[in-house]
C-alpha cells in the first residue's frame, strides 16, 4: 500500500506540532506529571515531613516525665529522624534518575523537586541542628542564643540554593546548549543534610558512651555555618549523577569502593560522618588548588541538582 505524501503544508504543522510539544515552556509539556520520577519525590517529600515529626516527637519524650514518648526515647526518635533524611536523600537520587533515563524530565518536577528538598534537607536538618547539634544541654549556655540563629542561616542557604539552581538551569538560559557539566557547583543539600544527619548519629554515639562533647563542642555552630555558607558557594563538588550500570571503573577504584563500604557497614557512626566530612573538604582542596578563572564567567556557569 503507498501511503499519500504529505503536503508541504501538513509537513510545517507536523514540524510545528512536534516543536510545540519538545518546547519546554508549553503549558502542556511544563506541567506534565510523569508517575515514576515524581512518585519518587512524594517519598522524598513523606521521608522529609516524617523527619520533622520525629524531631518533634524527639522534643516530647525529654520533657516527659517517663522520658519516653509513643514507647521511645528521645534518642530514638531522632534516630529515625536521621533514617529518614538518609531516605530521603535515596529518593532524590532516584527520581532525577529516572527523569533522565526515560527522557522525562518537566518544569513541574524540577519545581516539585525543590520545594520537597527545602523540606527534607533544609527545614528538618535546621530542627535537627536546633534541638540536638546546638542543644543547651551540651552544657554551652551561649548555644541557646545562637542556636536558633544558626539553625535558620542554615535553612536560608539551603533555599537559596535550590533557588539559584532553578535559575541557572532553567532552559530559557540554555536555549543552544545542554548542560554538560558534571560538577556540581556548591555543596548539593543532599550532601550537606546527610553531613548534619551523621553528625547527629556520631553525638548520639557519645552519648551512649558517656563522653563529653565539651571538649570541641565549641566547634559545632562554626561546622554548622561552614557548611551552610558552602550550599551558596561556588566551591565544585563532584557529582555521581552519570554513574550507571553501564559505568566503568579502574581496578583500584573498585577495591577503594569496597573498603568504604566495608568501613561504614563496621563502623557506623564514625564512617558515615568521615565520609561526609571528607567529601566537603575534598570540594575545598580541589578548588584550592584549581586556577581561579575570571570572576564573570564563573557565576555564569550552570548549576546542577543539589
Amino acid at each position: 500500500m503507498i501511503k499519500p505524501r504529505r503536503s508541504p503544508a501538513d509537513e510545517k504543522i507536523a514540524a510545528d506540532d512536534l516543536a510545540q510539544r519538545e518546547d519546554p515552556y508549553n503549558v502542556t509539556q511544563a506541567s506534565r506529571i510523569y508517575f515514576l520520577p515524581n512518585l519518587m519525590t512524594a517519598g522524598n517529600l513523606f521521608c522529609g515531613f516524617m523527619a520533622i515529626v520525629n524531631c518533634i516527637q524527639a522534643r516530647l519524650a525529654e520533657t516527659s516525665l517517663s522520658g519516653e514518648y509513643l514507647g521511645a526515647t528521645n534518642a530514638e526518635h531522632y534516630r529515625y529522624a536521621v533514617w529518614f533524611i538518609f531516605g530521603a536523600a535515596a529518593f532524590d537520587m532516584l527520581d532525577g534518575r529516572l527523569a533522565r533515563m526515560g527522557g522525562r524530565e518537566s518544569l513541574f518536577g524540577a519545581e516539585f523537586d525543590s520545594l520537597a528538598d527545602v523540606i527534607s534537607f533544609g527545614m528538618a536538618p535546621a530542627l535537627l541542628m536546633f534541638y540536638l547539634i546546638l542543644s543547651p544541654t551540651q552544657g554551652i549556655i551561649w548555644f541557646r542564643n545562637i542556636g536558633w540563629f544558626v539553625g535558620f542561616v542554615y535553612l536560608l542557604c539551603s533555599a537559596m540554593r535550590l533557588a539559584r539552581f532553578n535559575v541557572i538551569t532553567n532552559p530559557l538560559l540554555h536555549r543552544e546548549k545542554k548542560e554538560t557539566s558534571k560538577d556540581f557547583v556548591g555543596l548539593p543539600v543532599p550532601a550537606a543534610a546527610s553531613t548534619v544527619a551523621a553528625l547527629v548519629l556520631f553525638l548520639l554515639k557519645l552519648a551512649e558512651t558517656d563522653r563529653s562533647l565539651k571538649s570541641w563542642a565549641l566547634t559545632l555552630p562554626f561546622l554548622m555555618l561552614l557548611v551552610a555558607m558552602l550550599m551558596v558557594s561556588t566551591v565544585r563538588y563532584p557529582s555521581a549523577k552519570n554513574i550507571d550500570l553501564q559505568t566503568k571503573t579502574r581496578l583500584r577504584t573498585f577495591i577503594f569502593s569496597l573498603i568504604v563500604i566495608a568501613l561504614v557497614v563496621s563502623y557506623k557512626e564514625v564512617a558515615v560522618l568521615g565520609i561526609c566530612l571528607a567529601y566537603i573538604f575534598i570540594g575545598l582542596i580541589r578548588d584550592w588548588r584549581r586556577p581561579k578563572p575570571a570572576a564573570d564567567s564563573r557565576s555564569a556557569s550552570p548549576v546542577d541538582r543539589g
